[in-house]
């Protein structure tokens, strides 16, 4: 199916987002006007938290010892104080309807880089300060990124050239950048071949080690990290890759036949050759797949709805279901990334969901009910399929999870007023204890927009937690003021 060229998301009405920001089912609730929880109030709320045991004090602080060319994945212990000072804040000056939207969010330890528009910034980690260490100019707008990076840093963007004659003003996204975070260099670039029907609204871009991959439900291309040599590539076909999920393996999700007679499956690759391992056939009458997780593979159907209905489990060695898992009650927003259409890629991206080694986390529905708790985020044994935890919001302050962490997830609770902070959370859904690593308040007037996964990227990396909303805007009373594009909250304990 093709999508055609689709209408330029950079000049789109206000009147449309104005419809997009209406489907949103979030409540924006009330922050805090100041940033940092005042140190009473630190100390308050953790003389109520409840004691989280020593079971996280035998988890090593290094992280494990990685290629530099692998997806990185970190540990975390807890900072040495929860008490939360400013990181990062850095505001976008000149902002217009071309430059509002920003894909993106990456943090490398001493730096958090976001996408903007058509440049890369990376901004120091300096507390205090608005520190810009490197912008990096593309020659386009993005159009994809990858959630990933290596662990020595590095990740890659699909971009939008300009095209001279018959393909100008089309929207092609045909060009891929490679990029040094710690340094925002350029390490390569190149033209993706036959890709005359990538758009911002189909194109997917994913990392595993030493492979950068593309699809674009027409045609798909692997590059090898190191040369941005062509590895391999597929052309047009009755089956295609509308694209794929990275980490520890390459996941790839295939769609046959048109729309309305589509069927689906999902395989797993060999990186350097692009040849299925195993693959596994999705039930017919599925209307949509995302993939969530390549390791272990977990898929996100649409089976006769147009929202998840359910998630499957796979056996990473040979393909085999373990468990379907109903998402009746649940939110995964598989797809639901705060943009009036499947931009930048959605394939792989689930911010109501996280699935680790062998748990998965997936948020609840909101509760209407002024006196329970907001929402709730469900662990489930990936093999099984069965609950093995939760761990309950507070009355009007919903929790999100955000990433794994060997048994632990760390988790996002909002914050509701001046007096009840918004938390970072270990939570162990073994033992059911928690640990506090981050309290703080987010600004009262980008609270609502920043903490809601669906119009903001919440990024937490080696003890600071970042924010960055989707898509800018201005405040229509003050038109010309600074906006907020990248929030950084950090310890304020000592500095080691």
């Amino acid at each position: 199916m093709s999508f055609g060229p689709p209408p330029s998301i950079y000049t789109e009405s206000a009147q449309s987002a104005d419809k997009a920001r209406a489907r949103r089912r979030r409540r924006l609730l009330g922050g805090a006007a100041a940033v940092v929880v005042a140190a009473v109030l630190v100390a308050g709320a953790v003389a109520l938290w409840p004691s989280t045991g020593s079971g996280n004090d035998a988890k090593s602080a290094a992280a494990v010892k990685q290629a530099p060319d692998e997806v990185r994945e970190t540990h975390e212990t807890a900072p040495p104080s929860p008490e939360g000072e400013p990181a990062v804040q850095h505001n976008e000056d000149e902002l217009t309807a071309d430059t509002r939207y920003g894909p993106g969010l990456w943090a490398t330890g001493k730096l958090a880089v976001r996408g903007v528009a058509t440049r890369l910034e990376g901004y120091r980690i300096a507390p205090g300060q608005d520190d810009t260490a490197w912008s990096l100019k593309l020659d386009g707008h993005i159009c994809a990124v990858s959630r990933d990076m290596t662990a020595d840093h590095r990740t890659a963007v699909v971009i939008q050239p300009p095209h001279p004659g018959a393909a100008a003003g089309k929207g092609i996204c045909d060009q891929v950048v490679f990029v040094d975070l710690d340094t925002g260099k350029k390490l390569w670039q190149r033209k993706m071949p036959g890709a005359d029907f990538a758009y911002v609204t189909n194109t997917n871009l994913a990392l595993t080690r030493g492979v950068v991959a593309i699809a674009w439900g027409h045609g798909s291309v692997a590059y090898d990290m190191a040369s941005g040599e062509k590895l391999w590539s597929t052309s047009t076909g009755a089956c295609q890759d509308q694209g794929y999920a990275g980490g520890r393996a390459l996941l790839a999700l295939v769609k046959c036949g048109q729309s309305g007679d589509q069927s689906y499956r999902v395989q797993k690759l060999d990186a350097r050759t692009g040849k299925p391992r195993w693959t596994y056939r999705v039930s017919k009458g599925v209307q949509g797949v995302y993939l969530p997780s390549a390791d272990p593979p977990v898929l996100a159907v649409e089976a006769g709805d147009v929202d998840v209905t359910d998630l499957i489990t796979l056996d990473g060695t040979n393909g085999r279901q373990r468990a379907t898992i109903s998402m009746s009650g649940y939110e995964p927003l598989c797809g639901s990334t705060g943009f009036s259409g499947p931009f930048f890629g959605v394939l792989d991206k689930c911010p109501g969901l996280v699935v680790g080694g062998d748990r998965l986390y997936v948020m609840s529905k909101e509760s209407d009910e002024i006196d329970e708790p907001a929402n709730r985020v469900v662990a489930f044994d990936v093999q099984k399929g069965t609950v093995a935890g939760k761990f309950e919001g507070r009355p009007f302050q919903n929790v999100v999870p955000l990433r794994a962490d060997g048994d632990d997830l760390i988790l996002y609770r909002r914050s509701i007023d001046e007096v009840q902070p918004a938390a970072v959370v270990a939570w162990n859904s073994r033992t059911d204890t928690e640990r506090p690593y981050l309290l703080f308040h987010v600004p009262e007037e980008d609270e609502g927009v920043l903490s809601d996964p669906e119009q903001g990227q919440i990024v937490y990396e080696h003890g600071h937690v970042f924010f960055a909303a989707r898509e800018m805007e201005r405040d229509g009373k003050r038109p010309k003021s600074p906006v907020l594009s990248v929030l950084g909250v950090g310890s304020a304990g000592p500095k080691h």
